[in-house]
């Protein structure tokens, strides 16, 4: 039987911070899934555990800061392919690299990703997968071992391979992730993808030539040793995830591990930073 879900809808503006934080704070009161698109996001929570005074707590809502709307409906789980297939453009990154849906026409890019993210994080709509492509597309990654933490769709672990990684492990903490990264990763003819539910306790004793990793500020400031720990000499760690401004404080960070920032790509004003370990 498939469980019921309240679907919330929200038109935010401005988006840049709001979006973000409004996302944290629903996760943090039981909402499970995210949808984000031009004007806001869509969000999702398990009719269990939802009340009709759930987002009297939720701070950015009530903020003079930014105008946000709402209504809600429920959903069962089985709808939510039309909930992200509404707001599922395809993209091209580059002119090199197309993500689009199994229903979107192939426009014949040297890269092509097919994907279904239902309620995953990782389209390449947001700024920081987009830019986190682009890193990629600039590395040189035969034979390369490569490590996607918190993986979302398994969209950068699939590009990985695509671009002739081997072995990758795409790991996340969210069931929907890990389910979603391996229907994808089918979907692509994938072969050399492992994909790990859980979190860094995962990288016991592993090693790599590159980690990728776009995940929010707090997790990836907790995680940092453990990712120097696993990089191999040389290696590379892509990390993305958070504002400009946020950049100090990462560099200071990543700089107690022996690892120095190479380049760095902005979009509106989310950035990509490119590592090397020294």
């Amino acid at each position: 039987m498939d469980n019921i879900y309240i679907e919330y809808n929200f038109t935010v503006t401005p988006t840049v911070p709001a979006i973000e934080i409004l996302i944290a704070e629903l996760g943090n009161i039981g909402f499970e899934s995210f949808v984000e698109n031009e004007h806001g996001v869509s969000a999702y929570i398990q009719k269990d555990s939802w009340n009709a005074k759930l987002l009297e707590s939720v701070f950015v809502l009530n903020s003079d800061e930014f105008s946000i709307e709402y209504n809600h409906n429920e959903v069962a789980q089985t709808n939510w392919n039309a909930a992200w297939e509404k707001n599922f453009s395809p993209i091209q990154v580059d002119n090199l690299v197309s993500i689009r849906a199994s229903f979107h026409e192939n426009p014949n890019l040297k890269y092509d990703i097919v994907i279904e993210p239902k309620m995953s994080f990782g389209t390449g709509h947001h700024e920081t997968t987009y830019m986190m492509v682009q890193h990629l597309l600039q590395l040189e990654l035969e034979n390369k071992k490569v490590l996607d933490m918190g993986c979302g769709t398994g969209i950068l672990a699939i590009f990985a391979e695509m671009k002739g990684a081997n072995p990758t492990d795409a790991i996340d903490i969210d069931n929907w992730c890990y389910e979603n990264s391996l229907e994808n990763i089918s979907r692509n003819n994938c072969h050399h993808i492992t994909v790990l539910e859980g979190d860094s306790s995962l990288l016991i004793d592993k090693k790599y030539d590159l980690i990728i990793a776009n995940i929010n500020r707090n997790i990836l400031l907790m995680d940092l040793s453990v990712y120097a720990n696993c990089l191999n000499e040389k290696g590379v760690l892509l990390l993305s995830g958070f504002y400009k401004e946020d950049m100090p404080i990462i560099d200071s960070e990543v700089a107690k591990y022996n690892l120095k920032l190479d380049t760095f790509i902005e979009r509106n004003n989310w950035v990509a930073l490119k590592y090397n370990k020294l």
